[in-house]
């Protein structure tokens, strides 16, 4: 019974309230989509999302081709989906990143103190008084467009709330009974680290990551509307947006199915982040 524990938990947990599920499903749409289309590829898509004249152009939405079609003739749905990937890679590892270098970095300095502390302190606020989209272009812009480039550029500038939720909890349970018997029973500083200051806040970190992937999709978007994610003609759905706004009368659902398609995903996080929070308060009040 006990190694269905952790699926029992997890269960509970998407299964708590509508919004949950709902954000789950979503969620859970978007990664098996990327998922499956990294490993596919483009055939297993519709159509080829950089054949042109696959239909006619500036198609409305129709059976054939759901989400329309482009001034080219592509299809709309296949390049979102060819799209979906790279979103999906960039806000995992960027959040990723920042959850275990950042809660590690926070969890080591609330325990150690000192000038660690104080060095972490000063290193957050120089990057909390940088806009992050501002010096996520600027890294950007230098390094190129590509969404590698902006997945580095995103990960360098997305750790430092991560460092301070943790250490404001590590300030906490430094000072708590198991952390002090943990330190007379010879257990050294890393271990402690590890096991009695970042363990602990795991589900706090967990809540706060689950929002922060639909904030990262957003910015990844924001900044692939700006041209700095992929090179054309191959797709992404920032960049969809920004190539075919110009048709919003003519053509509205060129960039407005993309744009929504964004907005769902981010909402998705929220929904699912916020419905974890939830029900981890109600576990924890029982």
């Amino acid at each position: 019974m006990k190694m269905w524990q952790p699926l029992k938990s997890f269960w509970r947990l998407i299964t708590y309230n509508l919004e949950t599920k709902v954000g789950f499903s979503i969620v859970a749409l978007f990664v098996l989509t990327s998922i499956i289309e990294a490993i596919g590829g483009y055939r297993i898509l519709p159509y080829n999302p950089l054949k042109t004249f696959v239909g006619k152009p500036f198609s409305p939405p129709s059976v054939l081709h759901p989400f329309g079609t482009t001034k080219l003739g592509r299809d709309l749905f296949s390049m979102i989906i060819a799209g979906a990937p790279n979103d999906a890679l960039v806000s995992f590892f960027v959040v990723g990143f920042s959850f275990s270098v950042g809660g590690l970095l926070g969890a080591a300095a609330g325990y150690v103190g000192g000038i660690l502390d104080e060095l972490l302190m000063r290193i957050t606020d120089t990057f909390f008084a940088i806009p992050a989209l501002i010096l996520g272009m600027a890294i950007a812009m230098i390094l190129g467009p590509s969404p590698y480039h902006l997945m580095f550029a995103l990960a360098i500038i997305w750790w430092p709330p991560y460092a301070r939720l943790t250490r404001s909890e590590a300030l906490r349970l430094a000072n708590m009974p198991f952390v002090a018997s943990a330190k007379l029973s010879g257990i050294s500083g890393p271990r402690i680290v590890l096991r009695h200051i970042f363990v602990p806040v795991l589900s706090t970190l967990l809540v706060y990551a689950t929002l922060d992937i639909g904030t990262v999709v957003l910015t990844y978007s924001g900044l692939s509307y700006l041209g700095l994610a992929v090179r054309p003609p191959y797709p992404d759905w920032g960049y969809l947006v920004a190539q075919y706004q110009e048709y919003i009368i003519y053509a509205p659902w060129l960039s407005l199915i993309p744009a929504g398609v964004i907005m769902v995903v981010a909402a998705g996080f929220s929904l699912l982040g916020d419905g974890i929070r939830g029900a981890i308060q109600a576990e924890r009040g029982r």
